[in-house]
């Protein structure tokens, strides 16, 4: 089948919008051109709509990767102590980064296990100059509690910083009322842009505890923070100005409909996933508490009994529905339904019909159209 037939449901990079890619062949300028800091200002200021923060905003060339890199760099030096928690492949990306320049406390969990706030309370207890999360574990479909872990950071004086990647524009992030102090996303989630950029917000509070030179060069915090301040607009290394373009219009596309409004549908999309689910009698992976959700960017659902990732994922493609596998040790035992950035109605509900077709043809569904109609009546149809 033709790529351009293909229908991407993954958690990222998420299908990008006709108008956003043609705006990439626009012709090349200069970096430093005032034509450049104009558009890098106009993204900024849309960010910061984005994020619900009035915290300044830097995008940097390449994955969200380099924002975590980045939030950790700048603040955790050798005699640093950074908590990181983790229920998840993401967050365990934290305590990998954590070890590359400080001290590491690892509140660790099951993959896919509501986090024990006592744990990580005591944890803080013992001193840290930071704790980092994963607001949504792309890994298993789980929103986590940003906002307690934000009161717990604030009551024991530690930099709160938050990846936000997959989260921040499809699920409720609101990071000045939550407390925190580095967010971070990245361009191929709910922005609906091409992979490439990450963008990260700093609160006051957090570049006065900045190191006085972050150990990253290149993912260097303070570095892009003041050539952002300069008049025009800056990176301080060459950026991807094709993806800046793309950003812009993607963040126009966003405002147009409404940060709110993309939002809450990507909330009705996602239920509509779960309750296709439940009709379809296939489980959900992520176990959830008062403190955490299922998540509205990504749902997590168990493999069916009697059906191998190759039969289930193999079929869907064939069928031109490219869904994504576990990871590491849940790779073969789950799959994952993206649901962000300009999905729409009709994506959903070819993914369900595909999904059935795919259980049909094993034997392994329960009732027929019984996914669809569930979807359906989820997204008020």
């Amino acid at each position: 089948m033709d790529i351009e037939d293909t229908l991407l449901m993954i958690p990222g990079p998420v299908k990008v919008a006709p108008r956003v890619l043609r705006t990439m062949s626009r012709p090349m300028i200069s970096h430093r051109s005032g034509e450049f800091g104009a558009i890098y200002s106009d993204c900024r200021a849309l960010l910061k709509d984005f994020f619900e923060t009035k915290n300044e905003i830097v995008v940097m060339t390449g994955s969200g990767t380099v924002g975590m890199d980045a939030a950790v760099a700048g603040i955790i030096g050798r005699d640093d102590t950074i908590v990181t928690i983790s229920n998840g492949k993401f967050g365990e990306r934290f305590t990998e980064i954590g070890e590359r320049y400080g001290r590491v406390v690892p509140v660790k969990f099951d993959w896919g296990t509501p986090f024990d706030l006592d744990k990580v309370a005591a944890a803080l207890e013992e001193g840290a100059k930071a704790v980092a999360m994963v607001h949504n574990e792309t890994s298993v479909g789980l929103t986590n509690p940003a906002k307690e872990v934000g009161n717990l950071a604030r009551k024991h004086d530690a930099i709160f910083i938050v990846d936000g990647i997959s989260s921040i524009g499809g699920n409720e992030f609101q990071t000045d009322e939550w407390s925190i102090d580095i967010a971070i996303t990245g361009s191929q989630k709910a922005l609906a842009v091409p992979p490439g950029l990450a963008v990260v917000s700093t609160s006051p509070r957090a570049e006065e505890r900045m190191l006085p030179k972050s150990a990253s060069y290149y993912a260097d915090l303070k570095a892009h923070l003041k050539s952002a301040r300069k008049s025009p607009a800056q990176t301080p290394y060459t950026p991807a100005v094709p993806l800046f373009y793309a950003l812009q219009e993607a963040l126009h596309m966003a405002a147009d409909e409404g940060f709110a409004a993309r939002r809450a549908r990507t909330a009705r999309q996602a239920e509509a996933v779960r309750a296709a689910a439940k009709a379809l009698e296939i489980e959900l992976f992520p176990k959830v508490n008062e403190h955490t959700h299922y998540s509205n960017t990504v749902t997590a659902m168990k493999m069916p009994t009697g059906i191998s990732d190759d039969k289930l994922r193999g079929g869907m493609k064939k069928q031109g529905v490219v869904v994504s596998g576990g990871q590491e040790q849940l790779k073969g035992k789950i799959f994952r339904i993206g649901t962000m950035g300009v999905c729409s109605t009709s994506d959903i509900l070819q993914t369900i019909q595909t999904l059935e077709l795919v259980l049909a043809k094993e034997d392994r569904l329960p009732q027929r159209g019984a996914g669809v109609e569930a979807a359906s009546k989820a997204l008020g149809i």
